[in-house]
Parts: C-alpha cells; structure tokens; sequence
C-alpha cells in the first residue's frame, strides 16, 4: 500500500466534499466545517460494527481499497498531523474520538479493543432505549470539553431517540500563531464589498513584508504559515487564502477547487514576494449542518451526522474547531514567475482554509461574504438541523 497515494485520495475526498457542503450551505453565507473531523467519524464507523454494506458505501466514498488501508490514513495523521507541539512554540492540536453503542446491541470484544487502544476512542456502552436525551447532553458536553469550550451543542434536540444504536464522534482543536505575526499598528478598517453589491467597513490586517502569494488565471492563492515547533520536523501547518479576481467570482472558484484533482498541490505560493498591497480582514465565524444530505448525494445513504465549527483569525494567529456526531439509527510543481508588484486585497468574498502541508490533510476550509456578519450562525433550512 502506498500511503502517499493513499492520503492524495483522501485530500481530494476532502476537497469534493468541501464542495458539496459550501455550496449546500445558504446562498452567500459565511461557512466554516473540517473535513478532517467529518473523515475521523466515517473512518471509525466503517471500522465499527455495522455491516459490509455500510463499510463498503464508506470505502467506495473515501476511494479506499481496505479497511486496513484507512486505519492506515488514520494512524499516519494520528501520529503527524494531530500531535500537540505547544510546548515547544508549534500549534495546539488535540483530536478525541468517541463511541457511545447501546448495550443491547451484541458486540465483539475486539471492537471494543480497537476503539480503545486503537483510535483511542472513549467507548461507552448507554441505554439508547431509555435514556436517549441523557446521552445526547452528555455527547455534547464531552464534544464542548474536547474543543477548549467552543462547539456547544452538536447534537440538536430530538437527534438522538430510542432507535440511536451508536454515535460515533470527533473533536477537533487548532491554534497556531503565524510565523510571522501581523503589528496591531497597521490594522484599520477598510470596506468589504459584498456580492449584492453594498460594502461594510471591518478591520484589515496588513504588513510591509514580502508574502507567500501567486496569481493565477482568475484568481489569487495567499499562504500564511503558522509558526512551528521546535520539535516539528516532519510537519508545517498553513492557512490558505483564495481570492478570485472578481467580487463575485466565488462560485466558480469554488467548482473549479472541487473538480480539479491536485487542485491545492498545483496552487502553492512557494516564494515570498513584494506586494504592492496587502490586506486580509479579521474574522470570527461559528457554522453548523447536518451533513446527512450531503452525504446522500454522493452516495452513503445509511448515516445521520452533525457537525460544527468554529474559527477566529487576528494579528497573532488563528483559533478553530470542529465537532462531528455521525448516528446509527439502524436504518512537484513547474516553477512559472508571477509578476513582481501585484497585490493581495482580500477586499470581497473569499475561500480559506488550514492544512497540514506534508501529508496534504485538510483540516478546515470556508468561505468569507461578510467578515463583518454574526459570529455564529447555521444551516436552519436543512432536513435535520
């Protein structure tokens, strides 16, 4: 098995999925989710008790060959990408993983183990039958523990009932400072326009030194790197930011990043260059959907999942997270010079997103229309949210 391969095929998973979940969301809306928290729980359900089919649907969607070969995806990001480098100036990162299975259900021993000692998993047997709003607070609770506090209430009310038979879940925590931090001096506040057409004034950040940015056909790509370890020798976190040339030229973008294998390979800024400006508004944005219909269309029909994220870019970093509760209801680039002197004036909607440049996971991507819009926000018109 070439792991390699094998964690391309799961980027691009992430970026097909990234786009069916920002264009299911409502129209020009701020979105924030992690397709690697969403991978973690339909990795682990496939791993579960639950059936060929179920496993099947789940390695047809993640282009695996095995089961053997997405615990081997996993145990690679468990041990790079998710290992906690804070004490020696690297990002905070924590991952938890959980099973509650109700306890009529007849089980292997070996499920259990596997849970525990291999996706270091909490595995709690409950009564779905009978106490089936006591496990959703305490799914919840356990979901706001693992994310410093910042998702509440993953699970909605009425999504956990006396037919739940599992919920397997993710949590996923991020904070890293940029390697090279923003002044607090040279933020002002600028105009943000808006695809209807208006503007609203919200604070940029900007900076004088040379950045990580290319232009493209249509649009530009800025990478921010966050500031590592001392220890971080086999890993680089980046955010990346990418800003079509016209003010509504998101949706497109957005397509062409779904549809094109290798798209985040084949747009990497790879030297800094002098800018003849350079802004980025700060932001906060809270969003959460159930992922169940996004998931149908493109073809795992047996699950019913959750999630939320979170995240906050200033002058020092970025702070995010992510919480996803999937149930069981028993149902190398060629180098081409970009011009010298252009700008980067993220000044109009935008994508992002955070990655681990070494293994190419994707840990969050969103989409900016407003950075001036409430912090928190959700997908209310889906079927189960």
């Amino acid at each position: 098995m070439d792991v390699r391969e094998a964690m391309k095929n799961q980027t691009h998973v992430a970026m097909i999925l990234s786009g069916h979940g920002l264009s299911s969301a409502p129209k020009d809306s701020n979105v924030i989710f992690s397709p690697a928290s969403i991978n973690s729980a339909i990795t682990m359900h496939a791993a579960g008790p639950g059936g060929d089919l179920v496993s099947g649907q789940i390695l047809s969607f993640l282009r695996s060959s095995s089961i053997d070969e997405l615990k081997t995806v996993f145990r690679e990001l468990a041990s790079v990408v998710y290992t906690d480098r804070s004490a020696t100036g690297g990002p905070k990162i924590t991952a938890a993983n959980g099973l509650w299975i109700d306890k009529s259900l007849p089980t292997d021993p070996k499920f259990k183990d596997l849970f525990e000692n291999f996706f270091k998993a909490v595995y709690v047997p409950v009564d779905f039958r009978s106490e089936a709003e006591e496990v959703r607070r305490e799914v919840n609770s356990w979901v706001e523990h693992h994310t410093n506090n910042l998702i509440k209430d993953l699970l909605p009310d009425g999504s956990v009932t006396s037919l739940t038979n599992k919920i397997y879940a993710n949590a996923l925590y991020f904070k890293g400072a940029w390697k090279r931090p923003f002044e607090k001096y040279y933020t002002r506040d600028n105009d943000f326009h808006l695809v209807n057409g208006t503007s609203v004034s919200v604070p940029f950040m900007s900076s004088y030194e040379n950045q990580y940015v290319r232009a493209y056909d249509g649009f530009k790509v800025l990478r921010l790197p966050y500031r590592r370890g001392s220890d971080d020798t086999n890993r680089k976190f980046s955010m990346y930011f990418y800003l079509p040339d016209k003010k509504d030229g998101l949706d497109d973008l957005l397509e062409k990043m779904a549809s094109t294998p290798g798209f985040l390979d084949s747009h990497i800024p790879t030297y800094r260059d002098e800018l003849e400006k350079f802004r980025i508004p700060k932001f906060k944005i809270e969003f959460g959907f159930s992922v169940t219909s996004v998931l149908d269309r493109l073809g795992l029909r047996s699950m019913s999942m959750y999630h939320k994220a979170c995240v906050e870019i200033d002058e020092e970093g970025a702070e995010a997270a992510a919480a996803t509760a999937d149930g069981d209801c028993g149902c190398s680039l060629d180098f081409v010079e970009p011009p010298k002197k252009i700008d980067f004036v993220a000044d109009h909607p935008f994508l992002f997103l955070t990655r681990e440049e070494k293994t190419g996971t994707v840990l969050f991507v969103g989409q900016i229309f407003d950075p001036s819009g409430p912090c928190s926000g959700s997908n209310s018109d889906s079927d189960d949210y």
